[in-house]
């Protein structure tokens, strides 16, 4: 890194495995339980995906985290990289930008990915010590740019980031990428019930129908965190995994000792939820418990039951963030048509892309530009059609924190 304001003495180094970085340092960078943070970014998640042979370089995956110091050679930041050969795992879609750069006769694989693999989940990318020197996230930023010139590959992405973090590489030269997520907020509800009484009658009749539904042939369901989760329960919940994998994507993307390693690592950070029939267990979800939020993850069946889908991703992740005073749960990628119904309504997500062709970053700005503006459009009529309470003039009146609602009661603030 260059010497500068706030930057002086700083020096990065680019480490192979997040193996080779002590936990300690990485984590008190990456503050996983720190109120803003979730549990994705530490040492030991990221570890899991890497050591069960998950994340690495035969699957396509091959570190190149940084690692700042200052002239103590404490470190000070860090940063979750990844150079792909390929665009799967990622949930920020680039296949188009990759087609019409190669048709154009560039080459855009390898390409730099700072993420958290195989996780729509956001976060900082950009991970720092409380106290590390003034600029270094900017340091941090150059070095991401340095790296990908030396690599000389056609683009670097940092996915599911912050938007202040996004801003801020913004003012570095990178392109922003507005997505959209489903999000549950908790409205200060102590119980499933207040929620209910935040809803339009026939909404609430709805849910309420559905979950009798989901454990009408029964079903019986449990939820399972810390010592109370066992291999057998680690078991089959793969099963599930693989299963819907199967139906989805056609692979698998997480070997089974990630979720073992996930379970002898960080079992307190993770919540299962198990539906049983007769005993046998025939469906399940994964969440990840963060300071402030929930968030879901994988799911599967082994069996067909109708609503068993929502009451185990959804109305028990719910149930669980009211009984923890969670804020939220994020129930990750996809499946917005489900979620807007049953109080999940849309979040904005963001992206930052260093483009290194002059030409093809700005057929990809012309591009975000336009698909921002229709996300933003898509936002406005899906909260306008939501399910919470309406007065006379449409205007929200229940079941959302007042710091998102702005001052005509039917927007969404950008999320911090």
């Amino acid at each position: 890194m260059a010497d500068g304001d706030g930057k002086k003495g700083l020096t990065a180094v680019v480490v192979p495995a997040i193996a080779e970085i002590a936990a300690g340092d990485w984590d008190a960078c990456a503050q996983p339980h720190a109120s803003g943070s979730n549990p994705f970014v530490s040492h030991a998640f990221l570890l899991a995906a890497e050591a069960s042979g998950s994340a690495t370089r035969e699957t396509g995956w091959q570190a190149q985290h940084i690692v700042a110091q200052d002239a103590d050679g404490r470190v000070v930041g860090v940063v979750p990289l990844y150079l792909k050969s390929h665009s799967y795992g990622e949930y920020v879609f680039d296949w188009a930008w990759a087609d019409a750069w190669e048709r154009a006769g560039g080459r855009y694989y390898p390409k730099l990915l700072a993420a958290v693999p195989f996780t729509p989940v956001t976060g900082p990318r950009l991970l720092l010590r409380k106290d590390a020197p003034p600029g270094t996230d900017d340091a941090l930023a150059e070095a991401l740019i340095e790296i990908a010139r030396r690599h000389k590959v056609s683009s670097l992405h940092v996915n599911f980031l912050t938007k202040p973090q996004a801003d801020m590489l913004g003012d570095h030269g990178f392109l922003l990428r507005e997505g959209q997520q489903f999000h549950w907020h908790n409205a200060g509800y102590e119980t499933f019930d207040d929620f209910l009484a935040a809803l339009s009658s026939r909404k609430r009749k709805n849910i309420r129908k559905e979950r009798l539904q989901a454990v009408a042939p029964g079903i019986e369901i449990k939820r399972l965190t810390g010592a109370d989760i066992t291999p057998a329960d680690w078991a089959a919940f793969y099963e599930f995994y693989l299963d819907t994998a199967g139906r989805k994507w056609g692979q698998a993307y997480l070997e089974p000792d990630f979720f073992t390693r996930l379970g002898n690592t960080m079992p307190d950070d993770v919540l299962l939820v198990i539906a049983y029939r007769a005993g046998r267990p025939i469906a399940g979800a994964i969440n990840l418990i963060g300071a402030d939020a929930l968030y879901g993850r994988n799911w599967g069946a082994l069996e067909e039951h109708p609503c068993l889908h929502f009451e185990v991703c959804y109305y028990q992740a719910m149930d669980f963030a009211i009984e923890r005073g969670l804020a939220r749960v994020e129930a990750g990628a996809g499946g917005g048509g489900h979620k807007l119904g049953r109080g999940y309504l849309p979040a904005a997500t963001w992206s930052a892309h260093w483009i290194g062709d002059e030409g093809f970053r700005s057929a990809v700005d012309r591009f975000l530009r336009s698909e921002r503006g229709q996300i933003e459009r898509s936002n406005d009529a899906l909260i306008a059609h939501g399910p919470f309470k309406k007065n006379n003039d449409g205007e929200i009146v229940a079941g959302l924190p007042e710091e998102m609602i702005d001052k005509s009661g039917r927007r969404f603030e950008d999320e911090p």
